[in-house]
Parts: structure tokens; C-alpha cells; sequence
């Protein structure tokens, strides 16, 4: 009797990542791309009305984002993998995926095999991190512990953060999210004014000393 195959949901608005993922997943004897989301609206709707084995998830999405949805998927079926594959480095933004209740997290510039073998390690019950960003879980968690002031920022405060820490200026940041520059410039103050931080040069060296970003790397 044939195994039976791995169902997968890919969620991502960009053609080309996604053409790319099911490329890579249709050499893989075990696995089938079963749908495809575009927003995340319409991941929800689709896990809703049918079962998936792993969803393959992007934060960026238009609508509801990666966060959003990891929420509310995880009220409705607690143990359904989900895989975020995201542009983001896992050192600005792995951490937190994994606290809304990812089951793990690879960069969009990870080789096609660790892809196949984050699906099978999720698939099975696991969860898929790398050895840094398991190192990086235990910091945040001692961190937790210690009141820091990014812990108490939103989702969306805190990616500004990282993207500012990192060199992108508020046009760059809004075109990411596509959000407008006045929201970009809310958000910043609004994150300034938590951390009790005056201006960028404090949030970048805020940044780079609790490791949130790696200095002097481009994003």
C-alpha cells in the first residue's frame, strides 16, 4: 500500500516564490502541493473548509498578516504545522514566530533540501529551528523574564524596529508592509516612546546590543 502523500497549502502573494516552492516540492516523492493562498483571509478560508497536512505561510501578506493568521488558526486547529517562510533573517523575527505558534521558521534563501526537511520534521509532530535560533529561543526567554522593553512592543512595532535598526528608511518600510509613510512614522514613535528612546541612533544601538540584528549586515 503507497504512502500516502503530504498535503501542503502554500500561502505566499508573490507568483514567483510560489512557483518556486511547488517546483521544489514536486521532486519530493512524499509531498503535494494541494493549494495555494494568496492573502491570509484566504489561507484562513481554505484551511477551514479543507484539512492540510503542513501550510507553508508568509508573514508579508495583504489583508491579515503572517501573525494574524498563525492566531487564529492556532484557536481553531492547535496542531496543524505551519512553516513560515519568510524574507525576514531568523535573527530579527524568528523568535517571535515561533511564540505566536509557529512550528518553524526557514529564510526565503534556505537550500530546497532544508525546505523538504522542515516539512517532513513538522509533518511529524516536530518543530523546525536552527541551532542559532534555538539559542537565540533561550536568550528571549531569559529576556522575557527581565521586562525588556522590545518585549512589550506589537508585532508590527517590533519588525519597524528591526528594519530601522537595519539601515531602511520609512519609504522602504512602508513599500514593504504596503503601508503609508505617515503609518511607518506612527508606528516609529509609537515604539520610541515604549522603549523610552529619543531617537534612531538609540533604537540601533538598542537593537544591536540585545542582538535583535547583526551589525553591519544589509536586509
Amino acid at each position: 500500500m503507497s504512502k500516502e502523500l503530504i498535503k501542503i497549502l502554500i500561502a505566499d502573494d508573490h507568483p514567483v516564490v510560489r512557483e518556486g516552492i511547488k517546483q521544489i516540492i514536486s521532486r519530493a516523492p512524499d509531498m503535494v502541493v494541494g493549494g495555494e493562498a494568496l492573502t491570509g483571509q484566504e489561507v484562513l478560508d481554505k484551511t477551514y473548509k479543507e484539512n492540510w497536512d503542513v501550510i507553508i505561510l508568509d508573514i508579508n501578506m495583504p489583508g491579515k498578516d503572517g501573525f494574524e493568521v498563525i492566531r487564529e488558526l492556532r484557536k481553531e486547529k492547535p496542531k496543524l504545522p505551519i512553516l513560515v517562510l519568510s524574507v525576514y533573517p531568523e535573527e530579527q523575527i524568528g523568535v517571535r514566530i515561533l511564540k505566536a505558534g509557529a512550528s518553524g521558521f526557514l529564510n526565503k534563501e534556505s537550500a530546497p533540501k532544508e525546505l523538504l526537511n522542515a516539512i517532513r520534521k513538522i509533518r511529524g509532530g516536530g518543530k523546525f529551528v536552527s541551532p542559532s535560533l534555538a539559542e537565540k529561543l533561550a536568550y528571549e526567554i531569559e529576556a522575557d523574564n527581565l521586562g525588556e522593553p522590545h518585549k512589550m512592543l506589537s508585532n508590527r512595532e517590533y519588525q519597524v524596529l528591526c528594519l530601522i535598526a537595519s539601515g531602511k528608511t520609512i519609504t522602504e518600510i512602508g513599500d514593504r508592509f504596503s503601508i503609508s509613510e505617515k503609518t511607518v512614522r506612527t508606528y516609529r514613535d509609537r515604539l520610541l516612546k515604549k522603549m523610552k528612546l529619543k531617537n534612531d541612533v538609540e533604537l540601533t544601538h538598542y537593537a544591536i546590543k540585545h542582538r535583535l540584528i547583526e551589525p553591519f549586515k544589509e536586509y
